[in-house]
């Protein structure tokens, strides 16, 4: 018999979005209470985590003089643009926290170049520019989980989902705008990947990503994952 596969993880079921949000908020805000610096965290993007993310803003808690903050991925645009993940998260959280350090990803340049550039980045702050399985470059990975499987911007069918040495990649195709994401062995190397999804269109999703198959059951965690599912998106 096959061992279990780390991406299965641990699952808690929420009633709806919005205890999801609240379940999501706390267990962040639980790690976030007695860390030391740096604690890296990377946020997810997408419409999910929004009210998670106006939540961690309003609480007490957290210590963000510790935190760095990173993202899992970013859509070409510019940083005011609608689509920006980095807008939505500046709008629901970052205005009101200060971080000990905030790593954007970049957009003023080509996607290539901003990919080339992020990845120096993990690497410089990490402090080394291979990984070490002992010890992780994030402490907290918040990852969203689409209909199609993909999580940051592992899109299916992409060439980013063979790219093994890079840490950050462009991905210029798969959808309406090119955009710059994390890769496996960067995500792999977290020591808490969180999973939070809403929504029946992702219920079968879920299922498959947990057997290890669609772009996101490709992960290979080295830490613990945690599902946190509303009861729609439970298989």
């Amino acid at each position: 018999m096959s061992p279990p596969l780390a991406i299965a993880g641990r699952v808690e079921i929420l009633a709806d979005a919005r205890a999801l949000a609240a379940r999501a908020a706390d267990l962040i805000a639980g790690h976030l209470a007695d860390c030391q610096a740096p604690f890296r965290m990377v946020l997810a993007g997408g419409s999910t985590p929004r009210e998670t993310y106006r939540r961690l803003a309003g609480m007490s808690g957290p210590r963000w003089a510790c935190t760095e903050i990173f993202f899992g991925d970013e859509r070409f645009v510019p940083p005011d643009s609608a689509d920006s993940n980095y807008r939505m998260a500046r709008e629901t959280l970052l205005e009101n926290i200060q971080p000990r350090k905030l790593f954007a990803i970049p957009t003023d340049i080509s996607p290539q170049s901003a990919a080339s550039r992020y990845d120096e980045t993990l690497r410089q702050q990490y402090g080394a520019s291979v990984l070490d399985p002992a010890v992780p470059l994030f402490d907290l990975t918040l990852l969203g989980l689409g209909a199609d499987g993909h999580t940051a911007s592992l899109l299916p069918g992409q060439p980013v989902l063979q790219e093994r040495k890079c840490w950050a990649a462009a991905v210029p195709q798969g959808r309406d705008e090119p955009r710059i994401t994390l890769t496996y062995p960067a995500l792999n190397a977290s020591r808490l990947i969180l999973f939070v999804v809403s929504g029946a269109d992702k219920k079968e999703a879920v299922d498959r990503a947990r057997a290890g198959q669609l772009p996101a059951g490709g992960l290979e965690p080295q830490g613990e994952v945690v599902w946190l599912l509303d009861r729609a998106a439970a298989p």
